[in-house]
């Protein structure tokens, strides 16, 4: 005679509120610290402590299995997979845009300046927020490309000499003046010689200065 089978339970497996660190059977008590060590400063782990003390559905969060889906998110992310990253900006773009019509709405039923301030302030942050998100979101699909031009200004101005390895000294000579005869410097005091052409120009008489 077979037994009847016990229906099943249809309620939802309780979280588990612990995360135990396993590292293996034959470890020593010195395999086992450090590995607690490091499931601590995990930074998966890190995320869950601080969703257990900020969301609002704390006691529905099953602290290992929220473990191993950040891994697999954080895994996703160093593949190049950034879906899960687009939803959550999108996500809280939207969020935002839904508290700047909210505070809105509130500060244009109030009826003194005192109260309306206040409440158009934090609306107008909020639409600045969810600005900022969106530009994040269409910076993280759409990365910038950058153009750079390299200088080298680490020692301040330089000087950089491109003349070949192999070249001589070069020896500023200084300008001479050369007569009819070939390296020959020009003697301002040395007397001219006359010409024999004629000259087209006659003396000038002597002036009479009275």
């Amino acid at each position: 005679m077979t037994k009847p089978k016990t229906p099943k339970s249809k309620e939802p497996a309780k979280p588990r509120k612990a995360h135990v660190a396993d590292a293996g059977k034959d470890a020593t008590p010195e395999e086992k610290r450090s590995s607690m060590q490091k499931l601590l400063i995990a930074p998966e782990t890190r995320a869950v402590l601080a969703m257990q003390t900020t969301s609002l559905g704390a006691e529905l969060l099953d602290v290992p299995g929220l473990v191993d889906e950040l891994k697999v998110q954080i895994e996703a992310v160093r593949n190049g997979d950034l879906s899960h990253a687009e939803g959550m900006l999108l996500c809280q773009a939207i969020v935002l845009e839904d508290l700047f019509v909210t505070l809105t709405s509130r500060a244009m039923g109030q009826t003194q300046l005192s109260t309306m301030e206040p409440l158009l302030r934090m609306a107008l942050r909020a639409q600045n927020q969810s600005r900022q998100t969106l530009e994040t979101l269409a910076a993280v699909k759409n990365p910038p490309i950058i153009y750079a031009k390299q200088a080298n200004i680490s020692a301040g101005h330089q000087q950089i000499n491109n003349a070949p390895a192999h070249a001589g000294k070069i020896e500023n000579k200084p300008n001479e003046l050369l007569e009819a005869t070939n390296h020959e410097r020009l003697d301002t005091r040395a007397a001219s010689q006359a010409s024999c052409n004629d000259s087209s120009m006659e003396a000038v008489g002597t002036l009479d200065r009275r």
